[in-house]
Parts: structure tokens; sequence; C-alpha cells
């Protein structure tokens, strides 16, 4: 039997990769969230670099802190796909390819309510792949993976009902209830 050559190797892993995200799988939807915190990031530093007003003071430090978390999940995630037999998205390209965040250059225009609002709905969009990766892991029996996406989930609520009381809301208000077609 030959060995396959590395690029029959990255093939064959494209090829996984596409029917997993078909048919989804614990380790593809979570590679949706890993392609999100990658976008995520960008967009976090695109808030603390643009913020003007007399919030910024307040709110540069916070995004410091959610930049931080952002790089930790990031690492972390990956790593964990890779303790579950998984390939995380490993190119720029692929992580782009799964993000389902949106970017907008002109968005750094904003002000700042409108600023911290765009990260809370960036939480709220990446909590409906949560969901699903945590059902599908169950599903799988993953429960490390499973753990880790719950405990994910709570920190994003917690995000949210942070950045949600900086603009003098509920943690919930102006989110939509998720859908419930799975």
């Amino acid at each position: 039997m030959s060995e396959l050559t590395i690029e029959d190797q990255y093939a064959a892993e494209l090829k996984q990769s596409d029917i997993d995200h078909h048919v989804p799988t614990a380790g593809a939807m979570t590679n949706h969230i890993l392609s999100n915190l990658m976008v995520e990031y960008v967009k976090l530093n695109q808030v603390k670099w643009y913020v003007k007003g007399p919030q910024s003071v307040a709110l540069q430090p916070i995004y410091t802190q959610l930049i931080d978390l952002n790089t930790q999940h990031f690492s972390e995630l990956a790593d964990l796909l890779l303790d579950e037999d998984q390939q995380p998205s490993s190119t720029t390209a692929e992580l782009v390819k799964y993000a389902m965040l949106e970017e907008n250059g002109a968005f750094k225009y904003q002000d700042a309510a409108t600023l911290v609002a765009g990260t809370v709905k960036d939480f709220d969009t990446e909590n409906l792949f949560v969901d699903r990766a945590i059902k599908l892991a169950e599903k799988e029996d993953r429960p490390a993976l499973a753990a880790w996406l719950v405990a994910y989930r709570g920190r994003n609520n917690r995000q949210i009902r942070q950045l949600q009381a900086f603009l003098g809301h509920t943690a919930r208000f102006g989110l939509g209830e998720e859908d419930d077609e799975d």
C-alpha cells in the first residue's frame, strides 16, 4: 500500500470537512465556532482601536479583556478538537469559509453604543452555533467537548449580560429568540 502524499492527505481532509459540514458533526460545528472566534478577534480589536467619546476610556480595558479571552478560547478550542481526533481549520481561508460573523470596515465609525451592541449580537450569533455543537457533542458521546462548550456558552452569556448592562439593557434586550429548527 502506498503512502499518501502531503497534498493527498490535505485533499482528503478537505473532502471529509465538506462532508462533515453538510451532515453536521460536533467537530464541524465546533470548527464554525473556531472560525467565528477568529473573526470576532478582529472585530473586538476594531472596537478597541476605534471607539470614541466619553465611554472609550471605560470600554478599551473591557475590550482588551475580551480580546485576551477570545485568544484563550481560540487556542483551547483548537486543542480540544485535536484531543477529540478532529481537525481544526488551520488556514485563514478555511477559517473565513466557515465563519458566520460578518465584518464591515465602515463599522468602526459608529458611536460607542452601536459598537457595543454589535459585539452583543456577535456573541448571541456565536451561541447559536455553540448550542448546536453541544447537542451534536452529546449525541456523539463527546463529553469533554460538550462540557467545554457548555462552559463557553455560560461565559458568552456573562459577556452579553455585562455588555448589555453597559448599554442600560437587560441581558436579552433586543436579541431574538433562537430558532427551534434543528
